[in-house]
């Protein structure tokens, strides 16, 4: 059974785009999100603090990007990363900080932590994940582990209250779910609404053709569609997981290689379009 989370969030400047914190109730974690230009001007403890961090970056082509890594000072760490970036050593550019530190919190944990959340990232595929390596053999306790564990659940919940689904994972098929299917130019995909948007199912088939004028009108699809192929989501046509779309327009032009309105593109299986459903 799921329970009810209290959830603090306090803006620090007054501000809904300046550094936030959001604290669980009874949990001595802690988020602070921070923009970038921050960062170097902050003398906040907490930040200074063990913990793990997120870098999100945008791509050039549109594409999300995320950096997952953990430091025993994260902001000394945050500002090497800037420097980093200034000295041409590093190829990407963030904008926004996301910080999770928790009392007690050690070297140890925080390297389990770190290759947790990249694991868990990877798997969801909603942004490319940046980091190369992780510390995947480091031994804890079995207690330290149940806290590590409960330590993750709980930035799930804080990541995505403060606007990034990069640790959620796609919807689940319920009891009560209604299938949808989009077919069409050798395309063949079985999906349901879900709270982001409409999710694809695993096995579902693309068209392997693209109109001439997808990448034209619909430059953001089919970048969309390419950015699912270099991420293994789509192999030989085929979605390898499921995947939510943010619209189901986004999902059906996807899959068809073309402009298309999800709402006649998406049928229930007697073939009512889903606009009408």
């Amino acid at each position: 059974m799921a329970y009810g989370k209290a959830i603090e969030l306090f803006l620090v400047d007054g501000d809904a785009n300046g550094l936030i914190t959001a604290e669980l109730s009874n949990w001595n974690g802690k988020a602070i999100k921070i923009p970038r230009t921050d960062v170097k001007t902050c003398e906040r403890d907490d930040i200074k603090e063990a913990g793990v961090y997120f870098l999100f970056c945008q791509e050039d082509d549109g594409t999300d990007s995320v950096y997952i890594g953990e430091a025993e000072n994260v902001r000394d760490r945050l500002i090497q990363h800037m420097n980093d970036y200034n000295n041409g050593k590093e190829p990407y550019y963030w904008n926004i900080a996301v910080i999770f530190t928790g009392r007690d919190l050690n070297k140890a944990h925080i390297r389990y932590l770190e290759n947790k959340l990249v694991t868990i990232a990877r798997e969801c595929k909603h942004y490319t994940v940046l980091t190369k390596t992780t510390y995947s053999n480091t031994v804890l306790k079995e207690s330290q582990i149940a806290s590590m564990e409960e330590f993750i659940d709980n930035v799930r919940v804080l990541i995505n209250t403060l606007g990034y689904n990069v640790l959620v994972p796609a919807p689940q098929v319920k009891d009560t779910t209604q299938y949808l299917y989009c077919k069409g130019n050798n395309a063949d995909a079985k999906g349901f609404l879900s709270p982001g948007g409409l999710t694809v199912l695993k096995g579902s088939r693309t068209s392997d053709h693209i109109s001439r004028a997808f990448d034209t009108y619909r430059r953001g699809y089919y970048q969309l569609r390419c950015q699912l192929i270099a991420n293994k989501t789509i192999i030989d046509d085929v979605f390898q997981v499921d995947y939510e779309f943010t619209s189901p327009s986004a999902a059906s032009s996807i899959i068809l290689g073309r402009s298309s309105s999800g709402n006649m593109d998406w049928k229930s299986a007697d073939g009512i379009a889903l606009k009408d459903l």
